[in-house]
């Protein structure tokens, strides 16, 4: 099993799952909206492709043991709505433990990012994962930064991360 990852916890709406190659086709939405890869360049522009190679990513983090992202299930209706985890991240060649977030577009704007990163900082203090949690946020994508605000993250620093600018926020424990 996996370290650093939620499997089999929940929270108010959600409940987060081991993402499977089955959830491909349910996630495919997300890499088709040209928004939701507005901020980042280098990605591959053909949505099969760029959801191949997230989940490629993915299950290698699980391999490697640098965290992992969890799918998020709503509660009602076990349907897929993001992905949501904590992931081992080298910025500026220090180690971090990063909150990453992304939710489908039909589910933008419900609190879903937030109520998923809230329990993924409070899963990682209380096991004692870290005392210091970051999220690389690209400059202009001012939704993820509110959600890091709101899950009680301040702005560090910025700097370059893969090729973007970002802002590092940070909370600690």
């Amino acid at each position: 099993m996996p370290v650093y990852v939620l499997f089999n916890e929940e929270s108010e709406r959600l409940l987060f799952k081991k993402v499977q190659p089955s959830d491909f086709e349910n996630w495919l939405p997300f890499h088709e909206e040209p928004l939701s890869s507005q901020y980042w360049s280098g990605l591959p522009t053909d949505p099969i492709a760029a959801c191949q190679q997230q989940f490629d990513r993915i299950f290698e983090r699980y391999n490697d043991n640098l965290g992992g992202m969890n799918a998020l299930y709503l509660k009602d209706t076990n349907t897929l709505v993001g992905l949501c985890g904590i992931l081992i991240q080298e910025v500026d060649g220090k180690k971090e433990f990063e909150i990453g977030y992304s939710i489908l577009p039909k589910y933008w704007r419900q609190g879903f990012a937030f109520e998923a990163a809230e329990k993924c900082k409070q899963i990682a203090f209380q096991k004692g994962w870290t005392k210091s949690l970051i999220s690389i946020i690209q400059v202009d994508n001012i939704p993820s930064q509110k959600t890091a605000k709101k899950n009680g993250m301040l702005l560090d620093f910025t700097t370059t991360y893969h090729n973007n600018e970002v802002h590092i926020f940070r909370i600690n424990a």
